[in-house]
């Protein structure tokens, strides 16, 4: 079986949208239920990390501790921090609609002909997204496909597919089940739409590795992550989950010294509160998994961490984490003798931070780690240290900012015969959107990339991107049981 065929038999979109659709459905005959009684309807559960999941009025007729929900800590959260200001999140809504985008780059095919080449393209992108919420059950569905095409280089025309699901289901009064996945096909990691409202930065410990960027090349990504969580006392929660990360390029003559890559983590946490700060400690296992030359390169890793996050207000939160980190690093064979590498044990220390803050008109994530994680299209997996950030601004009732960008440095976990094969990635993207009426809308920005990866061929010869980008869409918005 070869690594295309074990992708397609990894878990999809399409098995998390039939259980998120079971769930949901049960989630009504439930809410139902409840409303048949003699309390008032509940209102929806938020699924975003650093929000109150606030107590209803039938949690308070069956919870034991109804009015001191616990929230999950973002170092075990698996969730990116919400980039929207609370003012622009809505729950219980179909939205649909289309958007046109044109994008020039400066670095179109440059590692093929050693020298940049600049190149517009055009994208077509049909938009629909449904939020549906109950007592029990949030369930959070985007979808967009479409069609890019590029003036000069048609042979990277490609049908795009940008697809995402994230669903909160509440078991009983304390235990919560959160599912997510995404999927994206396409010729430029950059070309996703609705870029302003996706969360960029976290402050966990898991999550895929997307700092090493072919700035234009057919590649196939997926990744989810689910998770359980019990508050067995009022200051008291344990919780287990596991994340998965598959990237894949079909035509590796487009990527020369980048490869196909896999992960597979599980971890479980305990947190207890005092206050407005949560003290815990979490274990996590990885498996990365890298396919270069015909060849395979597997790491490891056991990690046992402390965490403390600190609530000031309702709205900001801050982190920290750290503690040792276990490696197994099984290297692949070096061309052209494919003499094999001794395995490669080691300790390190893991640790990081982060700070979130989301206000009404405002909002804004930083975060720094540093830990090992899978490679990212590398030919193993990498010691990271990664330092991001995020700011949403509302200026005014139409006109909102966007920025975000980082600094990341991806060591290969290799023997002296291998170092070298890593490097860094600077990156940060500028944008505004105006809406223009009712349905229509206008965004344009701005995307910087550097790269220095001297042994992969494919970014060492042109490392700069430059992006700019204007985006038109027009979109409606129907509110779901009113």
């Amino acid at each position: 079986m070869n690594h295309a065929e074990q992708i397609c038999r990894k878990p999809t979109l399409v098995s998390l949208f039939m259980l998120s659709m079971m769930l949901l459905s049960t989630a009504r005959v439930w809410s139902q239920t409840d409303n048949q009684t003699a309390n008032p309807p509940a209102q929806p559960v938020p699924a975003m990390v650093g929000l109150d999941r606030s107590a209803t009025p039938a949690d308070i007729t069956n919870d034991a501790f109804p009015d001191d929900r616990m929230r999950i800590p973002p170092p075990v959260s698996g969730q990116a921090f919400p980039a929207m200001p609370s003012s622009e999140e809505h729950f219980n809504y179909l939205r649909y609609g289309l958007s046109f985008t044109s994008a020039y780059t400066d670095n179109a095919l440059g590692p093929l002909l050693g020298h940049p080449v600049s190149d517009v393209s055009y994208s077509v992108a049909p938009l629909v997204a449904l939020d549906d919420s109950t007592s029990r059950a949030h369930l959070l569905l985007t979808y967009a496909p479409g069609f890019t095409f590029y003036q000069r280089t048609s042979e990277l025309n490609q049908a795009d597919q940008n697809a995402a699901i994230t669903l909160q289901y509440r078991l009983s009064p304390h235990v919560t089940v959160d599912a997510r996945d995404t999927f994206q096909k396409s010729s430029n990691v950059f070309n996703q739409p609705d870029l302003a409202s996706a969360g960029t930065v976290s402050g966990g410990t898991e999550g895929p590795n997307g700092s090493v960027i072919a700035p234009i090349a057919d590649r196939l990504g997926n990744a989810g992550n689910a998770d359980i969580t019990y508050q067995f006392g009022r200051n008291s929660m344990i919780g287990a989950g596991g994340t998965f990360f598959n990237l894949h390029y079909p035509n590796p003559s487009q990527v020369p010294g980048l490869y196909d890559t896999e992960s597979q983590a599980g971890s479980a946490f305990y947190a207890f509160r005092i206050g407005h700060s949560y003290l815990g400690a979490t274990y996590q296992y990885q498996r990365l998994v890298s396919y270069p030359t015909a060849s395979v390169g597997e790491t490891q890793t056991h990690a046992g961490l402390l965490y403390y996050s600190f609530y000031p207000t309702s709205r900001l939160s801050v982190s920290f984490f750290g503690g040792p980190q276990y490696a197994r690093t099984v290297q692949p064979p070096l061309p052209p003798s494919q003499v094999p590498l001794p395995v490669l044990r080691q300790w390190m220390p893991t640790g990081g931070a982060s700070v979130n803050w989301q206000g009404r008109f405002s909002s804004f994530a930083v975060a720094y780690s540093h830990l090992v994680t899978g490679g990212g299209g590398l030919t193993q997996a990498v010691r990271m240290d990664s330092a991001t950030a995020m700011a949403r601004q509302q200026m005014t009732r139409t006109l909102g900012a966007w920025l975000t960008g980082g600094y990341v440095q991806n060591d290969v976990l290799a023997t002296l015969v291998q170092e070298g094969y890593g490097g860094h990635s600077i990156f940060g993207t500028a944008s505004l959107q105006q809406q223009l009426g009712e349905h229509l809308n206008l965004q344009v920005g701005y995307t910087r990339l550097r790269q220095d990866y001297s042994n992969v061929a494919v970014l060492s010869s042109t490392p700069n991107t430059n992006r700019e980008f204007v985006s038109v869409s027009y979109q409606f918005s129907r509110p779901l049981g009113r």
